[in-house]
């Protein structure tokens, strides 16, 4: 019932904590048209590390959304890149949820491209996830900072931990938090939950 594929492949980031670069090169390219991985399944999950970097991308994106099918954009989308082209074509498709990231703090473009596409798709505030990478060049402030932050954008933030092993406690506490909707939505403060695990 899914097919699960790559259009695209490589990605022109660069970040410390990811791999992509190294194995599949810092131009993102494609690879494959949809018929070649799909064959009219009802759910398509793209592996694709970052399908907007790709010149390809409008076509690419019109093979999804004439597919008819559920897509799930398994790896995000690289919000630093939308534009309002980009955000017309990805809302043609049909998808349960979008996934971006602000994996660095100091990463004023993501956030300011958060806020700038916040209305932009369709669907309420849990459609729209964005991975907040901690453990990773991030005090527990800044993780904070970010969670908050998203929330009061109407984004559903998502804690990923690098390194989870090593991660301290406050961390992963972190995450539990966030991660758990039911008691992310009823316990506003990080602190009012930390304090309740003792």
């Amino acid at each position: 019932d899914t097919a699960y594929g790559y259009l695209t492949r490589g990605c022109p980031r660069q970040c410390p904590f990811c791999i992509v670069g190294q194995k599949e090169g810092v131009q993102t390219y494609k690879v494959a048209d949809l018929q070649q991985f799909w064959r009219g399944q009802k759910h398509i999950k793209l592996l694709d590390p970052n399908l907007l970097a790709c010149p390809d991308w409008e076509n690419l994106l019109g093979q999804l959304a004439d597919s008819g099918a559920w897509v799930d954009f398994t790896q995000g989308i690289d919000i630093r890149l939308m534009t309002d082209e980009k955000a017309a074509a990805i809302n043609k498709s049909k998808y349960i949820r979008l996934h971006f990231a602000w994996d660095n703090f100091a990463d004023t473009v993501s956030l300011e491209k958060l806020k700038e596409y916040k209305t932009a798709f369709k669907g309420d505030y849990s459609k729209r996830v964005v991975y907040v990478l901690t453990n990773f060049n991030s005090t527990n402030e800044e993780d904070l900072c970010r969670v908050y932050t998203l929330r009061d954008l109407g984004y559903t933030p998502y804690v990923m931990i690098y390194d989870k092993f090593k991660a301290p406690r406050e961390t992963r506490l972190l995450q539990r938090w966030v991660n758990n909707k039911r008691i992310f939505r009823s316990t506003k403060k990080f602190e009012e939950y930390d304090c309740t695990r003792g």
